[in-house]
């Protein structure tokens, strides 16, 4: 056993860096072997998720290679799948980094029982998250379901520092067998999205690290005002390589907190949306229902309409509601992969009480077409803004898109750069929704500005009525 290989089997831990699985695994000094399986979960991945996942395990591949190290590819259950590798390679451990929803912790509990009854060592380690969700608790011994006071107990704990990255990954001598990446057929259905998406993904985890340090030495003194203007590019835009592990939250929070003690002003705030990713997870493990069903149970009473397919929602989904900030925001997505937050808001917002449609409806539709989608911050955001999440006001929370506009994008810079119709000279970006999106929606920049579905000031009319007609 002391020769035997050590199978690290990644999943959304792509790096180098600050890997306490792979670490571990290289400090046991036998050989290190890469795997990435290709199991029910990765098939079940939506859109443009599936096939960012693609692009990363390239470069990550990649990554290895300059190691002289392979990232072995399979296809199959996990648990069989390794048991063949463990077969054909005599590894004697395989170690992998925690992931948190329901499937793959109970994935990853029968591989780890499994794996110890037939003699193999099986060890979990952190590094998704900074901290784990059972180890923040409240004085009475229960689980948090308000943000702020979540983030009184963690912001003073200490967060491990940054493992560096192996200098070397010792080899077996022999690799095993890898499915090539191409066959995997990552991306087939982004269909022509793709090469519109591709030029806004930052790929891998040396553009990770690149974009936080420019983040912290050019945006994040300011970021507590500028990161809630859409048209303003004022965010750290490492939503993406976080989720893949593309770069860790503990070199993130690190980062924030030598820009607090310089005094940059936004640090601070860039640090409580770190912990803001932390307390969707502590939500998720505590309740998994958040992921599927009305995290607030008493919301099961409220009459939801959930036809995907009802006229409001088709135009609600191409972004041809007739209210600006939410069709802008829903052309960047098609655009870009990703949606500003404040966008996120304002669309989830305007669907789940403008139109009173199921915020699972919405859910669904980041989980096809989202290249940062996250299981426990997709959920949260969107129970947050229906009124059925962790919202400590969700009764009168209506977002009106209009004023929401006039205050964060008062020249509508956000919206002419995303809306075509009725513009004489639209920009490139506006265009280009019209090449990512299906044909089959027939669409065309000289197509007529579509009138309101719902006008901007009648969602709260809307949205109050329905709720006190519940009794909410």
């Amino acid at each position: 056993m002391s020769s035997s290989p050590v199978l690290v089997w990644f999943r959304r831990d792509l790096r180098l860096s600050d890997h306490p699985a792979l670490h571990a695994a290289c400090a046991t000094g036998r050989p290190v072997i890469p795997v990435f399986i290709h199991d029910d979960p990765v098939a079940r991945l939506g859109a443009a998720p599936k096939w960012r996942l693609g692009l990363g395990l390239g470069t990550f591949a990649d990554s290895l290679a300059e190691k002289q190290s392979h990232l072995i590819l399979r296809h199959g259950p996990a648990l069989e799948t390794l048991q063949k590798l463990i077969k054909e390679t005599g590894a004697g451990a395989v170690y992998w980094s925690r992931l948190y929803d329901p499937d793959a912790v109970a994935r990853d509990t029968e591989v780890k029982e499994t794996l110890k009854e037939q003699g193999i060592e099986a060890k979990s380690f952190g590094g998704h998250l900074m901290f784990e969700p059972w180890t923040v608790e409240t004085k009475t011994g229960g689980f948090y379901k308000v943000y702020t006071p979540f983030w009184n107990m963690v912001k003073g704990r200490d967060v491990e520092a940054p493992l560096p990255a192996p200098s070397a990954i010792p080899a077996p001598q022999n690799w095993p067998a890898s499915d090539a990446l191409a066959d995997w057929h990552m991306g087939v259905r982004m269909n022509r999205g793709a090469q519109i998406v591709r030029p806004h993904v930052r790929l891998g985890e040396k553009a990770a690290q690149a974009r936080l340090g420019a983040f912290i030495a050019q945006k994040v003194d300011g970021y507590d005002t500028t990161r809630d203007l859409p048209g303003v590019d004022g965010t750290s835009g490492l939503s993406q390589n976080l989720s893949l592990g593309e770069i860790s939250p503990h070199q993130c929070w690190h980062a924030g907190m030598r820009a607090r003690q310089e005094g940059k002003t936004g640090a601070e705030t860039f640090l409580k949306e770190l912990v803001w990713r932390e307390f969707a997870y502590h939500l998720m493990h505590h309740t998994p229902r958040l992921l599927t069903g009305n995290w607030k149970e008493n919301w099961d009473a409220f009459p939801w309409r959930t036809n995907p397919d009802a006229p409001e929602v088709i135009a609600w989904k191409q972004g041809r509601t007739g209210i600006q900030f939410v069709d802008a925001a829903m052309r960047e997505l098609y655009v870009t992969g990703i949606m500003h937050n404040r966008g996120r808001m304002i669309v989830a917002s305007y669907l789940t009480k403008h139109l009173l449609t199921h915020w699972q409806i919405g859910l669904k539709w980041f989980e096809d077409c989202l290249i940062d989608w996250d299981p426990a911050s997709n959920a949260m955001g969107w129970q947050w803004s229906a009124g059925s999440g962790p919202d400590a006001t969700p009764y009168f929370r209506v977002f009106n898109p209009v004023t929401q506009l006039d205050k964060f994008d008062k020249n509508r810079d956000y919206a002419h750069r995303w809306i075509a119709e009725g513009r004489s000279n639209p920009s490139q970006d506006a265009l280009s929704y019209f090449e990512a999106i299906p044909r089959a929606w027939g669409l065309s920049p000289n197509d007529a500005i579509p009138a309101p579905v719902v006008a901007a000031d009648e969602g709260r009319k809307i949205a109050l009525n329905a709720y006190e007609n519940k009794g909410f």
